[in-house]
């Protein structure tokens, strides 16, 4: 289904572009240089030869959450990032760094400088559970703890206490859950490696941790893991698994489900078998991984002996109640049990933020949108945000993996394309916009230092060359002030 989207998006694309064309530039600015924002100007630059496309990002480094999201032992998902600098290096495309969409510049101003404003700047924040005890220290959210072993800038000061405790109670059990319950308990060894950050990796080879449940709130037929993930983390070296085969016994509407998803199928066969074939000196391995399903958080529990610091999980036992064809929903019972824990690490999404003047839907956390367009909803109707859209997360929330994004960004750029045809992008009449040399001139004069493509090279030449004293393919940079530094020059944007 994706691949024929795709494919219909591309055809679309090539039709679109055979019938724009304009003596002046198109000015796009692509908010956002993760892979949302990279495949969106990579497909702009390709459908419309007169598209001059500027990245701006928060960060002095490029990627977004394939630099700092993707699990350091992922590097084949990594290799993303050489077609993304080659439409970052295109001759008509340009990577602002350190330019903060709010604070470094606001929405009114980027949409009065540029044609068509694309926000992908992603989610980075997380939903609350919003139960008692989510305050208490040892409570934090799996993408704070992907930061801080990724070596976000933002995470560097984190500082889990990973000593404190040989349990951890991973809330959710999709992907994001997966890689922090991999990165736990994974050889330490094995991680030396990767492109783990420096601090992350000492912490971790003190680990005291040796449990690490991950509990969902429904069954192992609605895992929300891919299988790539899941076989992973199951064939992990000396680590018992531990499932109980009576949550393995299908009801009638979970057989419907898996019927139609073979995604679903396909995990919990892998949960089935690894239920049913347990290794040989299974009890006496040092690290154990316990699927635990049908529970929702009811609340967290505070230490006797460590006032305000988190010390297990109250959960309610669930049970599946249709919502739809094909569709369950978690409903508790009134029965509760308790987890001890010295950690817990919600993985139970992310949400995004909204900006000054972006209409944002605060329940569902994205903009509202038709096909990538921003609306504006009044009491009586949705209006269109003339050359405003969205792509990614912003736009379909945080689900997907990397490529998903592809066809998302498609499909946004076919929507320009449709305005561009219209005449809705570019009058007539208007003086053309400012684009690039507006943007230049509105950083210089707040004293906003921007970093460059150019710039981001040295970085990445300076980790590179950290990592290989470590064996290492990089070492990161994890602050901002090593990333503010690793320039020579440190003038900013250079033609």
């Amino acid at each position: 289904m994706l691949q024929r989207r795709i494919s219909h998006s591309r055809k679309w694309l090539c039709r679109s572009f055979s019938n724009v064309l304009h003596s002046e530039p198109l000015r796009v600015c692509v908010v956002g240089s993760g892979p949302a924002g990279c495949y969106t100007a990579e497909k702009m630059l390709k459908a419309h030869q007169q598209a001059q496309v500027d990245i701006i990002d928060r960060l002095p480094t490029p990627f977004g959450l394939v630099r700092s999201g993707v699990a350091p032992d992922h590097p084949e998902t990594k290799i993303v990032v050489n077609q993304f600098s080659r439409a970052m290096q295109h001759e008509r495309c340009s990577f602002f760094g350190n330019v903060a969409l709010g604070s470094s510049i606001s929405l009114s101003e980027l949409r009065k400088l540029y044609d068509v404003v694309v926000l992908a700047y992603g989610a980075e924040s997380d939903r609350d559970l919003g139960i008692p005890g989510e305050n208490l220290k040892g409570v934090i959210s799996a993408r704070e703890f992907v930061w801080w072993y990724n070596g976000h800038p933002d995470g560097r000061n984190l500082d889990p206490d990973l000593k404190s405790t040989d349990t951890a109670v991973i809330l959710g059990q999709g992907n994001v859950a997966l890689d922090v319950a991999r990165i736990l308990l994974r050889p330490t060894t094995e991680l030396a490696t990767t492109d783990i950050a420096s601090h992350a990796l000492a912490s971790l080879e003190e680990s005291s941790i040796r449990v690490v449940y991950l509990v969902g709130r429904r069954g192992p037929a609605q895992a929300a893991c891919t299988a790539k993930e899941l076989r992973e983390v199951l064939g992990i070296h000396n680590l018992d698994i531990s499932i109980q085969e009576s949550d393995l016994l299908l009801t009638p509407a979970d057989e419907e489900e898996l019927k139609s998803n073979r995604i679903h199928r396909r995990i919990f066969e892998l949960l089935s078998k690894a239920a049913t074939s347990r290794p040989r000196h299974a009890g006496l391995n040092q690290r154990q991984l316990r699927f635990v399903f049908f529970r929702k958080p009811d609340s967290f529990q505070e230490a006797k002996d460590s006032t305000g610091h988190v010390s297990g999980v109250r959960f309610e036992k669930t049970v599946l109640k249709g919502a739809g064809p094909g569709k369950q929903i978690a409903v508790g019972t009134g029965e509760f049990e308790d987890i001890k824990c010295g950690m817990v690490l919600k993985s139970i999404g992310y949400k995004s933020v909204p900006v000054d003047g972006l209409p944002f839907d605060h329940k569902k956390g994205i903009v509202p949108n038709d096909k990538g367009r921003v609306l504006h909803e009044t009491s009586d109707t949705a209006v269109l945000e003339e050359g405003l859209y969205v792509c990614g997360w912003l736009k379909r929330g945080p689900t997907g993996i990397v490529a998903t994004n592809l066809y998302c960004a498609e499909e946004t750029v076919s929507s320009i394309l449709e305005d561009l045809e219209k005449g809705v992008l570019i009058s007539s009449t208007a003086a053309p916009k400012p684009g690039r040399d507006g943007l230049l001139n509105l950083l210089q004069d707040r004293n906003v230092r921007n970093f460059s493509f150019n710039d981001w090279e040295k970085i990445d030449s300076e980790e590179r060359n950290l990592g290989s004293l470590r064996n290492k393919p990089r070492e990161k940079l994890a602050t901002w002030n090593e990333l503010l530094t690793a320039t020579s020059e440190g003038t900013g944007y250079s033609t």
